[in-house]
């Protein structure tokens, strides 16, 4: 442990402590032997005027409040540990979407970087250590900035944006609400003042996005999640239907440990399968996933999502056998 980030160490526990802290606590807490501790006091003292005093009576160290104000460190300290952990997080956010937030996070990187360096710790292996492997990555498209920026601005937008369904492009105004990361791709979900109602847009189909001076309508955070986190995926709307899976005992290994959906219920079978019970609204991308575990999985009820799945799997098995 190094020096800056011993002195980060002993300034919390005593921040944390109600009664003196004895030494040989400190000595274990630091990692570090008597004369070290005592060191490490004489260089805040002298340094950083930390007004650290030992309590005879009681045998330990404390920070004296007698003016009645709490010491704290100058400027921003973070230990060995927290700045790893942020060395790692921006560079999870870099692979995560390349090229997005480089030049807004090139300071913070430098910044990090010299703390690190400060503290004779270094984060060059960071990158070398941490992967994000993306699958059909979608990218956020151009106007990411812009529309991150009326969100927090909470400004509404007018937005073109290509409906893939319908295969036409619509111009419309919404007011954002929020920016979704979902399976390697962008969403943003907004307030749509051409229908009058919450609506989810990929980033990616946005063809252009401008700020607008008017104030963003706000939609409560209970009635977003009652909107979009009820039923399965992407799409939004409530939850209407509940899928009852059924998968082999094989397969019931790795997807136990999955969560589809946070309103799940799953229990074992009697032959080491697993009931998986999923509450939907539309179908579309729960009948993908379905379709991804093929014959190691059965969809029980209801009727309708097991014909759906039914009739994909007859479609494909039809497009090889005519080839």
């Amino acid at each position: 442990m190094e020096r800056f980030d011993r002195i980060f160490r002993l300034h919390r526990i005593l921040r944390s402590h109600r009664h003196p802290v004895p030494r040989r606590k400190l000595e274990e807490a630091l990692e570090c032997s008597r004369a070290t501790v005592k060191r490490i006091i004489e260089d805040m003292r002298d340094n950083l005027n930390a007004p650290i005093v030992y309590d005879r009576a009681r045998g330990g160290y404390h920070y004296d409040t007698a003016h009645g104000t709490m010491f704290d460190l100058p400027g921003v300290w973070l230990g060995a540990d927290e700045l790893h952990a942020l060395a790692a997080a921006q560079q999870l956010l870099g692979q995560l979407e390349p090229g997005l937030l480089a030049r807004e996070l090139a300071p913070i990187r430098e910044r990090i970087q010299q703390l690190l360096s400060a503290q004779h710790a270094s984060s060059d292996e960071i990158p070398q250590r941490v992967r994000i492997l993306g699958q059909a990555t979608r990218p956020a498209g151009p106007w990411f900035r812009e529309i991150a920026g009326a969100l927090g601005q909470r400004r509404r937008l007018r937005l073109r944006h290509l409906s893939r369904a319908r295969g036409e492009v619509v111009e419309r105004e919404v007011s954002p609400q929020r920016l979704v990361h979902y399976r390697d791709a962008w969403y943003l979900d907004a307030w749509c003042h051409l229908k009058n109602e919450l609506r989810t847009f990929g980033l990616d189909a946005i063809e252009q996005a401008r700020a607008l001076g008017t104030k963003a309508r706000d939609v409560p955070d209970p009635d977003l999640d009652a909107h979009f986190a009820s039923a399965y995926g992407i799409f939004a709307g409530p939850a209407t239907h509940t899928a009852v899976l059924h998968f082999t005992p094989q397969s019931a290994r790795w997807v136990a440990q999955q969560e589809w959906h946070p309103q799940q219920e799953a229990q074992s079978l009697p032959d080491g399968g697993l009931e998986l019970r999923i509450p939907y609204g539309n179908p579309t991308e729960l009948v993908m996933d379905i379709l991804r575990h093929g014959p190691d999985v059965e969809v029980v009820a209801p009727q309708a999502l097991r014909d759906a799945v039914a009739g994909r799997l007859a479609a494909a098995a039809a497009t090889y056998r005519a080839t």
